[in-house]
């Protein structure tokens, strides 16, 4: 009864917020190491380079080379919606919420500011791990990657007994996590850097039509994960650390934000299935 009493501006935004997190936990079981296969495609590409040997098509480079031309047409909806690592930072997040709503207590966050700067973070994780790879070095850091040990716990593996230091970055990253939404993602992922600075086409990347604005609203930036300023319709300027959540869509009260074409505003549940689609169909194709 609460819910069919419910405002339909908000009782349409709580559908769009569950049927996100419904096709989040589809991939999460069904393609959890889309990340993992990804980046292992530009590891293998780094090493082949460094050791003068020729670059083949492997499982791995294809799947990293389908994710980068999905990216390129829809933007990082891939980080958004199946990103198991990413989903996982949504859900750890949503409990520290819910469980500070609960004892009245404010969510320690971090600041604007400083996690502005903290994004850099993530470029020179993905450097340092690609020079070691161009160096034949990267298997000195085997035991430290907090994802190799999330996907090993994922799969019920509990054997990281070599995997100790990797453990414990996890564990400081789910605490991170906790402070502040998509953490890993923004901070951290070094697949994160390389989707960021692939070129994005307008098509299907947020704009906002400012003109229709309310003075001093910024709902949609405040809002936002990444906090991002969403570009005016009339700037050429395209976010590559937009992870497509769709929230600002569904915050906005003129519903002034829309994709590159007016009358597509982005978060609609059947183009959000559209691309879901194709991407499932995509993992299935290559045998994620």
């Amino acid at each position: 009864m609460k819910f069919k009493a419910m405002n339909p501006k908000l009782r349409k935004r709580k559908i769009q917020t569950w049927f996100r997190a419904g096709v989040q936990l589809l991939f999460f079981i069904l393609f959890p190491s889309m990340f993992t296969a990804a980046f292992n495609g530009v590891k293998y590409i780094f090493t082949q380079i460094g050791s003068g040997n020729r670059i083949e098509l492997t499982a791995f480079v294809a799947v990293l080379l389908m994710l980068c031309v999905y990216t390129m047409i829809f933007g990082r909806f891939f980080c958004g919606f199946a990103c198991a690592f990413g989903s996982f930072g949504d859900a750890v997040h949503a409990i520290y919420v819910s469980c500070c709503r609960k004892l009245k207590k404010k969510p320690v966050s971090i600041p604007v500011n400083v996690a502005k700067k903290l994004t850099y973070i993530k470029y020179v994780i993905l450097a340092i791990i690609l020079i070691l790879c161009y160096l034949g070095a990267y298997s000195s850091l085997k035991g430290t990657s907090p994802w190799d040990v999330f996907s090993m716990l994922r799969a019920g593996n509990l054997g990281l007994a070599s995997y100790i230091i990797g453990a414990v970055v996890l564990a400081l990253i789910i605490i991170g996590m906790c402070v502040q939404e998509r953490f890993f993602c923004r901070f951290m992922c070094p697949m994160g850097a390389v989707f960021s600075i692939l070129p994005i086409a307008a098509t299907f990347t947020l704009h906002r039509d400012r003109a229709g604005c309310i003075k001093g609203c910024g709902a949609c930036e405040k809002i936002c994960p990444c906090d991002i300023g969403l570009p005016d319709d009339s700037s050429g300027r395209i976010s590559g650390d937009c992870f497509q959540c769709q929230k600002c869509n569904g915050i906005c009260p003129k519903s002034n934000i829309h994709t590159g074409i007016k009358q597509l505003r982005g978060n609609e549940l059947w183009f959000t299935g559209i691309r879901a689609a194709i991407l499932i169909a995509i993992c299935v194709w290559l045998g994620v």
